[in-house]
C-alpha cells in the first residue's frame, strides 16, 4: 500500500512575513567582508616595503660632503627634493645601517650651484616631475572612499526596508510577498474565557456574522468593521480576540503595534497594507492589533508633525478601515489599556465604533478562573477554590494563573503529587505580600510586632462590619514584618460608610495595641497610616462622608480609568476647603483610633491570649484566632 504524500508543516502566517536574517540579495556579512578587504589594502599600501636598499634621509650638508668626496654616481631631483645613489655602501641610518641610498632637500641659493658640481664630478643627473606619488594620492583618498563606500550601502538597504521588514538584514522584500495557504485558526474558544461575560456577550454576535456573512448581507445588515478591546493588563483582551476567530473558525492575523514602527518612514504603513491585503484574501478573518496605543495616540503630539513615522502607520490604518466594502468579512480588533491617549479619528463610527471593557474578575468570576487554570492540574482534596477567589480581590486572571503556576512549583519542589491548599495559600501570600525573608529579629521587637498585629487582628475581629479575619502572622514577607488577612464574606460594588469606619479602626489597631500595651509606637504603622489617610481622605473628599464638608468632590486628581494615580490630573480648589479636608480627614483617624483602643480595653484577656499564640506560634489561622478570642454572643466573625 503506498504511502500518501506527507502534509507540508503548518507556518504561522506572522511568521510568513518576516524575513529570513540571512536571506537577501547577498549574504549579510558580504559588507562587512569588502569593509576589511579594503581595510587591508590600505594597510598594505602604507606599509609596503620599499623595494631594494632603504633610503635615509640625511642633511644636505651630509649630502654634499658625499659628494666632494666623489661618493655620488647618481642624483635625481623632484622639486627641492632629492635621491642619490652611492657607489658604495655607506653608514647612513641613525642607528649606524649602511645603505647606497639616501634623501635630502636642496635650499634654495644652493640649486645653481649645486648643478655645476654635478658636471664636474661626472654625476649622473636626472630631473622629474613634482606630481603626486600615487600611493600618496591612494593614502589621501582611501579614507573618504571607504566611507563613501558604506554611506551607498546603508542607502540601499534603507531603499529596500520601503518595501518592508526590518531594517536588521535579510530579504525585506520577501514581507510583502502574499501568504500562500490559510492562516492559522485559535483552537481557544469561549469556554477558555472564564469569567467576563458581559464581554463575551458583546463579542458574541459577531460570531454569526462571521460563519454567515450572507445572511446579514441579505438584510442589510452591517456588523461593526472594529472593536476595540478596553481593560487593565492582564483581563484576557488578547485570549478573547482569539476565542472569536476560534468559536468562528476563521484565520487570526495577530501583530503588536509596535511591529510597524520601524526608524525608516514608510515602514509601518506598508506592513498595515500587507497585513490588511493577507486577511482580506483569506475571508472571513479577523485582524488584531495589540497594544494599539503604540500607533493610534492623538496625531499632531510626534516630534516629527505630519511625517512622523508613528502618525504615517495610523493614517494607512484609518485609510484601509475605511477601504472596507462591507463585503470582505474582515473584523479588525484591537486591545489598548490607554482608551484615554487613542486619537479621535480611531473611535469614531465605521472604525473602531464597538468598545467592549474587560473590567477585573469578581469572586465568582476568579473562582471560574482557577478552575480553568488547575483543570489539568492534580489537585487535592483539601483544596478549595472558594476560598483562595475570596482572598484575591484586585486579581487579574493573569495574576490568577501566576498564582496556580507558584504553587505548582512549591508542590513540585516538595515531590509531592498533588497541589495542597497549603501550597496555594502559600503562592498567595508570596504573589500579594512577597518572599518570605529570614530575618533574625530581637525579642523586643518580636514582642512589638505581635502586639501590633494583634491589634489588627483582635479589631477586626470584635468590630461589626469588618471583613472576616483569615490568618495573622509575624514572618517577615516583602516589605512586611508581619500581616494580618481579611476575607470578604461578599464581593462589595459599594462601600458602605460603616465598613469604611471599621475599615478605618482594623488599620489603626495595630497602633493603638502598641500605644496601649507598651506605652509607645513605632515606625511600623507607617503603611497603616498611609493606608487609613489615604481612605479617610476619599471618604471625605469623594464620597461626602463627612457632615461638615457635605457631598462637595475635592479629590486632588482626576485618576486615569485603568492606571490610578499614574496618570493622575491635577485639580484646584480654595485653600480653605483644603484645610477643611485636613481638618476632617484628621477628625476620621483620630475617632478610628479611639474605637480601636475601646474595642483592646474591652477584650484585653482574650487579646493578651492572642498575642502569647502568635509569639509562641508565629502564624495563626482561623480556628486558631477563634479559640484565642473566644467571642461573646453575636462578636466576632471569622471566615
Amino acid at each position: 500500500m503506498s504511502t500518501p504524500p506527507s502534509k507540508p508543516p503548518h507556518r504561522d502566517p506572522r511568521r510568513k512575513d518576516r524575513p529570513d536574517s540571512t536571506g537577501g540579495d547577498s549574504p549579510p556579512w558580504l559588507p562587512w567582508f569588502l569593509i576589511f578587504l579594503v581595510l587591508i589594502s590600505f594597510l598594505g599600501v602604507y606599509y609596503a616595503p620599499t623595494q631594494g636598499e632603504p633610503i635615509f634621509e640625511v642633511p644636505f650638508s651630509r649630502f654634499e660632503a658625499l659628494l666632494e668626496a666623489g661618493k655620488v654616481s647618481e642624483v635625481t631631483f623632484r622639486g627641492a627634493d632629492l635621491e642619490a645613489r652611492l657607489k658604495f655602501p655607506e653608514p647612513l641610518g641613525p642607528q649606524g645601517e649602511e645603505s647606497a641610498r639616501l634623501a635630502s632637500r636642496v635650499p634654495p641659493l644652493e640649486a645653481q650651484p649645486l648643478l655645476g658640481i654635478l658636471r664636474d664630478r661626472d654625476v649622473t643627473v636626472r630631473a622629474l616631475s613634482q606630481e603626486t606619488d600615487w600611493r600618496t594620492i591612494l593614502i589621501a583618498w582611501l579614507p573618504w572612499i571607504l566611507i563613501l563606500v558604506i554611506w551607498l550601502w546603508l542607502m540601499g538597504r534603507a531603499y529596500r526596508n520601503i518595501g518592508g521588514g526590518p531594517p536588521g538584514g535579510g530579504d525585506l522584500k520577501k514581507f510583502l510577498q502574499p501568504i500562500s495557504g490559510p492562516a492559522e485558526v485559535p483552537h481557544v474558544k469561549f469556554s477558555d474565557v472564564a469569567g467576563q461575560e458581559t464581554a463575551k456577550r458583546e463579542v458574541r454576535e459577531l460570531v454569526d456574522y462571521l460563519r454567515h456573512p450572507e445572511a446579514f448581507r441579505q438584510l442589510g445588515a452591517e456588523v461593526p468593521k472594529g472593536v476595540l478591546l478596553m481593560g487593565p493588563p492582564g483581563t484576557g483582551k488578547t485570549l478573547l480576540a482569539k476565542a472569536l476567530a476560534g468559536e468562528a473558525g476563521v484565520p487570526f492575523f495577530s501583530m503588536s503595534a509596535s511591529e510597524f514602527i520601524e526608524v525608516f518612514v514608510g515602514v509601518g504603513a506598508a506592513r498595515v497594507r500587507n497585513l490588511f491585503e493577507q486577511a482580506k484574501k483569506s475571508a472571513p478573518s479577523i485582524i488584531f492589533v495589540d497594544e494599539i496605543d503604540a500607533v493610534g495616540r492623538t496625531r499632531g503630539t510626534g516630534l516629527g508633525g505630519g511625517h512622523d513615522e508613528r502618525e504615517q502607520t495610523l493614517n494607512q490604518i484609518l485609510a484601509e478601515m475605511d477601504g472596507f466594502t462591507g463585503r470582505e468579512a474582515v473584523i479588525v480588533v484591537a486591545a489598548t489599556n490607554r482608551p484615554d491617549v487613542l486619537d479621535p479619528a480611531l473611535l469614531r463610527p465605521g472604525r473602531f465604533d464597538r468598545h467592549v471593557t474587560l473590567d477585573l474578575p469578581d469572586v465568582k468570576d476568579r473562582e471560574a478562573i482557577l478552575r480553568v487554570h488547575t483543570r489539568n492540574k492534580p489537585l487535592a482534596g483539601d483544596v478549595d477554590l472558594a476560598i483562595i477567589a475570596r482572598g484575591t480581590p484586585g486579581f487579574s486572571g493573569a495574576d490568577l494563573r501566576n498564582l496556580v503556576n507558584e504553587a505548582a512549583i512549591l508542590a513540585a519542589r516538595e515531590r509531592r503529587a498533588e497541589i495542597t491548599m497549603r501550597h496555594l495559600d502559600q503562592a498567595k501570600d508570596k504573589v500579594i505580600m512577597g518572599v518570605e525573608r529570614h530575618l533574625v529579629l530581637q525579642e523586643d521587637e518580636r514582642h512589638r510586632l505581635a502586639v501590633h498585629e494583634g491589634g489588627h487582628t483582635a479589631v477586626g475581629f470584635y468590630l461589626p462590619h469588618a471583613d472576616p479575619v483569615y490568618k495573622v502572622t509575624i514572618i517577615p514577607r516583602g516589605q512586611a514584618l508581619g500581616v494580618t488577612q481579611q476575607l470578604p464574606e461578599v464581593e462589595r460594588h459599594t462601600l458602605p460608610e460603616e465598613y469604611l469606619r471599621d475599615r478605618l479602626a482594623v488599620m489603626l489597631g495595630g497602633r493603638a495595641a502598641e500605644r496601649l500595651f507598651l506605652g509607645s509606637v513605632s515606625s511600623g504603622a507607617d503603611d497603616d497610616i498611609r493606608q487609613a489617610t489615604r481612605l479617610a481622605r476619599a471618604m471625605v473628599s469623594r464620597w461626602g462622608m463627612d457632615e461638615r464638608i457635605g457631598p462637595v468632590d475635592l479629590r486632588e486628581s482626576d485618576e486615569h480609568p485603568f492606571l490610578g494615580k499614574e496618570m493622575a490630573q491635577p485639580r484646584r480648589y480654595s485653600e480653605l476647603a483644603a484645610a477643611a479636608v485636613d481638618k476632617a480627614v484628621q477628625r476620621l483617624l483620630r475617632e478610628a483610633e479611639t474605637r480601636a483602643e475601646s474595642v483592646l480595653q474591652a477584650h484585653r484577656e482574650s487579646y493578651l491570649e492572642l498575642v502569647r499564640r502568635l509569639e509562641e506560634k508565629e502564624t495563626l489561622l482561623a480556628d486558631e484566632i477563634r479559640a484565642c478570642l473566644v467571642p461573646e454572643a453575636g462578636q466576632g466573625k471569622i471566615r
